[in-house]
């Protein structure tokens, strides 16, 4: 919005180069760029200081980099973007300062962002606050109140206390919109209405071919002054847009912070709930319980790291688990049976909405620790998350005055997190919002209609790259044969077949993604008609959307820019691979998985060529890592490189804690990797190494495969630091 607004804060290139659809000639070599960087940048920033000194020359001219006591406060900044020296910030333009954050510290662009904006709009925080329910009732009671809610969030415990407070409890009714419930709803609206109570409709979303019915209604009803009708729902493509107009629309987010979190589940629990039957163990679960539940929600605040995707927790699961709880620790003797509850809550209650294994996990490993006899026993000195105590009693007061001791806002170390999970989340937020904006720029009246300037300008970006990223290369015009599968290549080494299939299908994708977008250029050009193909893959990338026709090929980047990038550069590594692998020298070099378009595969290549050689079933084999040097009883070995570790470092050989400031990601030393019979014993004990995925990209949606690092004990301590493993993406 700023941007369309006050177009003169952007200088020529700059709103490009922010987005990162500017494309340069420059070409660098990291090693020569990383002897003259500045000692206090970070080594991973050399190429995006080389980006910002070749393309504004002018901007770099003034920061004086290389004064390390002028940025030190920048450097070790939480806050870098409010520490930018003043000798520089007169010389510089506001949105340039942000340019120099993305460049320098882009674990502070998403804030460094928002602060931009609020600046220039004038506002105190960009961020409104949550609108409480209360102050929507002075609207007329015949408009209705559209409560628009994300998935896993529930205003009920909420609307119901409101109207237990204003019309009292009996005169509030609720129905929870489904299969059936359309007449009920109609008989409630009709009486609510002539009786003058209040009346809620949630989950719209799941019964919009009814709301045509619901506005018939609504335009011949008569209320009482005192009828209110509340209707609740997610978004949805097909929801009336009659409704939407005549109703008064508002937000309903789930309350951040641990601290609200469990206030909030305080709230919905009344004082005789807690102290029922005066079972002081009960009371202490349900503490756990309120403590446990805010944990995996708020730990959504940082995905991937936290969760790999987004978990509808609801209040749904709460209510399910505290009746668990109440069950178990008021039937049961004196031995509960945490291990029953641990059941349940994992494998039906909450774990029952996750998919992920490794999450799984996660949720596992609070479980054993928050309920757990060294919690609950009387006199534990065990604190929830490093600062609570569970309460002794079942004083509902006592239990409310603990959680409000709470700060508010929550440290890493109550989920258990790095110290450094802010940098990563800041990481994830902004490459969101760059996408998002890229997303922006590209209109959807643009795609769907032909415009040869507007396709023009739109699409050279993407043609130049293309063009750019063919210098020099000779592989849009090789002619090669498909591998032929006849009985000589059944003898040859499966790695060997692997690379030249690899090779093969990484000329073929180059070829065709030329062929597509030489397609376009020469409708632009007026060379040929437009086709409905050629149409539809212009739409996608007018979208900035990778076509499907490439990513059947092979399933890379969403952003077209990084799908052509990393399509070409692995194209070119595995065709240094194939000489060395007809060679045999192959295997004796550092592999970097990143430099094949399916390292999955080539890994399961090398399992398929080592049970050949050891004349064993595949089946029998274990893949196997080691930090020490060669794998005893490997018949065959590779030294892999080039994989990045987070939420956490890794020195060879134990793991350990990241402080604040510590990249978020680092780069693992090299290691031997190898497949073994399963009966050989492995290279480090089963007790002093955590199984750790290994990711494509840091999004942490496809697994590569599993390693062991030693870890030196403490699993759980690991698995909740959220570490994994992914390779190199740029």
């Amino acid at each position: 919005m700023v941007h369309g607004i006050f177009p003169q804060l952007f200088e020529e290139q700059e709103w490009e180069a922010f987005t990162g659809i500017l494309l340069t000639e420059a070409k660098f070599d990291q090693e020569d760029l990383k002897a003259v960087l500045p000692d206090w940048v970070e080594e991973e920033r050399a190429i995006s200081v080389a980006l910002l000194k070749a393309t504004f020359p002018h901007l770099f001219s003034v920061l004086h980099l290389s004064d390390g006591k002028l940025w030190g406060k920048f450097a070790k900044s939480s806050h870098c973007e409010l520490e930018i020296p003043s000798a520089v910030t007169s010389k510089i333009s506001i949105f340039q300062q942000l340019l120099l954050v993305q460049a320098l510290r882009p674990d502070r662009l998403y804030s460094a962002s928002a602060l931009f904006a609020s600046r220039v709009l004038g506002l105190k925080e960009l961020f409104s606050q949550a609108v409480n329910l209360k102050s929507i009732l002075s609207t007329s009671n015949t408009e209705p109140i559209l409560i628009i809610i994300s998935a896993g969030v529930d205003p009920s415990q909420e609307l119901s206390e409101l109207a237990s407070s204003t019309v009292g409890s009996d005169n509030y009714v609720q129905v929870s919109m489904g299969q059936g419930q359309m007449e009920i709803a109609i008989q409630y609206l009709q009486s609510c209405a002539r009786e003058g109570r209040w009346l809620c409709l949630k989950n719209l979303h799941l019964v919009t071919h009814w709301l045509p019915t619901l506005l018939k209604e609504l335009s011949v009803i008569k209320p009482s002054p005192d009828f209110r009708l509340w209707l609740t729902s997610e978004v949805h493509p097909n929801f009336s847009t009659v409704l939407l107009e005549i109703c008064t629309k508002i937000t309903y987010e789930a309350p951040p912070g641990i601290k609200r979190n469990m206030l909030r589940t305080y709230d919905s629990w009344p004082s005789s709930f807690i102290s029922k039957r005066g079972n002081a163990l009960r009371a202490k679960a349900l503490f756990v319980l309120s403590w446990f539940h805010a944990v995996i929600q708020e730990r959504r605040t940082y995905i991937p790291q936290g969760w790999t995707k987004f978990y509808e927790f609801s209040s749904a699961d709460l209510r399910v688990a505290a009746d668990i709880i109440d069950r178990v620790c008021l039937n049961s003797d004196r031995s509960t049976q945490w291990e029953y509850i641990h059941g349940l809550f994992e494998t039906a209650v909450y774990g029952g909405r996750i998919d992920d294994a490794f999450d799984l996990r996660v949720l596992s490993s609070y479980l054993k620790e928050f309920f757990d006899n060294k919690v609950m026993t009387a006199g534990s000195r065990k604190l929830l998350g490093g600062i609570i105590s569970v309460p002794a009693s079942v004083d509902y007061k006592e239990h409310m005055h603990a959680v409000r001791t709470l700060p508010d806002t929550d440290n890493p170390e109550f989920f258990g997190l790095p110290e450094n999970i802010e940098r990563s989340a800041q990481c994830t937020s902004s490459r969101r919002m760059i996408d998002q904006l890229k997303r922006l720029l590209r209109q959807t009246e643009i795609a769907d209609k032909f415009d040869v300037h507007r396709w023009n300008v739109e699409l050279s970006p993407i043609l130049v790259l293309w063009k750019k990223l063919n210098q020099g290369s000779q592989i849009i015009h090789l002619q090669l044969t498909p591998p032929q599968f006849d009985k000589e290549m059944e003898e040859e080494p499966p790695v060997l077949s692997f690379i030249r299939l690899e090779y093969y299908s990484g000329v073929r994708l180059v070829q065709n993604v030329h062929s597509s977008l030489a397609s376009i250029s020469k409708v632009i050009r007026g060379a040929i008609l437009l086709t409905d193909d050629i149409h539809t893959l212009a739409t996608s990338l007018l979208k900035h959307e990778t076509p499907n026709a490439w990513q059947n090929r092979w399933e890379g980047p969403e952003d077209p820019l990084a799908y052509l990038r990393g399509a070409m550069r692995r194209a070119l590594a595995i065709q240094t691979w194939l000489p060395k692998a007809e060679t045999g020298q192959l295997l004796d070099e550092n592999i970097d998985l990143s430099h094949l378009f399916h390292p999955d595969t080539f890994l399961n290549a090398l399992r398929q060529q080592t049970a050949r050689n050891c004349k064993v079933s595949m089946d029998n084999l274990k893949f196997v890592c080691s930090w020490k040097g060669k794998i005893p009883n490997a018949n065959l070995s590779i030294t892999i490189t080039g994989i990045y570790l987070e939420g956490c470092l890794f020195d060879e050989h134990q793991l350990s804690d990241c402080h604040h400031d510590s990249p978020v990601v680092s780069l693992v030393p090299p290691f031997t990797a190898a497949w073994i019979p399963k009966d050989s014993p492995a290279p480090y004990r089963e007790d002093e190494v955590l199984s750790l995925p290994i990711y494509f990209t840091s999004d942490r949606e496809r697994i590569v495969t599993c390693i062991h690092l030693p870890c030196g004990g403490n699993h759980d301590h690991w698995i909740q630091a959220g570490t994994a493993l992914f390779l190199k993406n740029n």
